[in-house]
């Protein structure tokens, strides 16, 4: 229950972040998001080592552990995390999560191969669920094209204007799916289970790894200059974005030491529940909202719930005929 709770509430962390970058990227770049995302993310995680007695534990992973993690930071934190948002700055950020859903179908497929975790119907259910929800909303892909370029014909001298671009955004989205789900794995086999404070030591390792791959990359003078001349407005939002990710990431990483990926990964992609609820606030005239935008919630929900809740539940409180329960109590590989 408690792997549960905490997947829902970085779930919802993560949407506010979400929300956070598609302002951010209205004005600002892609190497000026993740650059100020991980300069802050990783000092903010060192403080959180230290207030939770994690500091000490950042020395004492083994050479494999230490290798798992930085893999994991590199191919979430700088390599999805960059896809992320430039993505989010091709096509906005709600058409960007359904692609994103096959982060789960990677997640449990590594998951199975080399955790040897397992998939219960209900659970099976679930993901499709959840899955299928956020596919949903693509029904609104050409409606909201053709609602902004209509809204930037009507004020040509808007500051900000934002025609989708679908090709990049599905590309980069595609890839930032791949580097979300194949990280979850390479944490849980390096730290292990049940151990809060030893996620938090690795969320350090992870930070310092992708943060050292990110300097490498903007390097050069030009991409220097490029991050040095970010604004203020984005600066700020990419700011509070970077807190919002250090937070979600930090239950991200305790739930997955107390809650098999199986179950952490699925209900993680609730976060396009949130990030609707939160863009609906904040970004209402840069993303797209629909009867589809519900339906797909309501789908994701639904599957979230069934992910989350063990089949035991079921079998315990449900008077059900013996051919379900024998097919509920079936489990995979």
């Amino acid at each position: 229950m408690l792997g549960t709770l905490l997947s829902f509430a970085s779930a919802a962390f993560f949407g506010l972040n979400a929300v956070s970058v598609r302002r951010g990227v209205l004005t600002g770049s892609v190497l000026q998001g993740i650059s100020v995302s991980l300069a802050l993310g990783l000092p903010f995680f060192l403080l959180i080592s230290i207030l939770f007695g994690s500091f000490d534990q950042i020395w004492q992973f083994s050479t494999e552990s230490y290798v798992l993690l930085a893999i994991a930071g590199g191919v979430h934190f700088a390599f999805g995390r960059y896809c992320n948002i430039r993505a989010t700055q091709a096509m906005g950020g709600l058409f960007v999560r359904p692609l994103q859903q096959c982060s789960v179908i990677l997640s449990l497929i590594l998951a199975i191969i080399f955790l040897g975790e397992t998939l219960s119907p209900l659970r099976f259910l679930g993901i499709v669920l959840v899955i299928f929800g956020p596919l949903i909303m693509m029904r609104d892909r050409q409606k909201f094209k053709n609602t902004m370029q209509k809204q930037n014909e009507e004020n040509s001298a808007s500051r900000v204007k934002f025609i989708p671009k679908y090709t990049e955004g599905i590309i980069f989205a595609v890839f930032s799916a791949f580097g979300f789900g194949a990280s979850p794995v390479f944490v849980r086999a390096a730290i292990g289970t049940n151990n809060y404070s030893l996620g938090v030591a690795g969320a350090v390792v992870s930070y310092s790894a992708a943060t050292f791959i990110i300097l490498l990359v903007i390097s050069s003078p030009s991409r220097i200059r490029n991050v040095m001349s970010i604004s203020f407005v984005s600066f700020r939002w990419f700011s509070f974005s970077a807190i919002l990710i250090g937070i979600s990431q930090l239950m991200r990483y305790t739930a997955l030491t107390v809650a098999p990926v199986s179950v952490v990964a699925p209900i993680q992609q609730t976060t396009v529940i949130f990030q609707v609820i939160f863009s609906w606030f904040i970004n209402r005239n840069h993303e797209a909202f629909s009867k589809w935008v519900l339906i797909g919630i309501f789908s994701s929900l639904s599957g979230a719930i069934l992910v989350s809740i063990s089949t035991d539940f079921f079998l315990m409180n449900l008077d059900l005929p013996q051919p379900i329960l024998k097919i509920l109590i079936l489990d995979w590989p």
